[in-house]
């Protein structure tokens, strides 16, 4: 496989992420929504503990559990700043 084979797939594959991180952005939107009828706090540790169990426990690697943790961590954050700031009508 030619290196320029490989970037392409790279590419490809990035599109498709940058489509799913703005799917989950949506989502999270929602989340927000609902959270902020019921009263309810953005921040939820209980939940955030889950996701990064349940994805250590998927994770077939090459990335270490830490990598996809800390990567997790990041998408959260951004969920979770988007959603206050929806909440604050911004």
């Amino acid at each position: 496989m030619l290196i320029d084979d490989v970037r392409k797939r790279i590419d490809e594959l990035d599109r498709e992420l940058l489509r799913i991180f703005n799917e989950r952005a949506a989502l999270a939107l929602v989340i927000g929504e609902i959270k902020k009828d019921k009263g309810l706090p953005v921040y939820d540790p209980a939940r955030e503990k889950r996701i990064f169990e349940a994805m250590s426990a998927a994770n077939g690697g090459p990335l270490e559990n830490d990598a996809i943790i800390r990567l997790f961590e990041r998408v959260i954050d951004e969920s979770r700043r988007l959603e206050r700031l929806r909440t604050k009508g911004l």
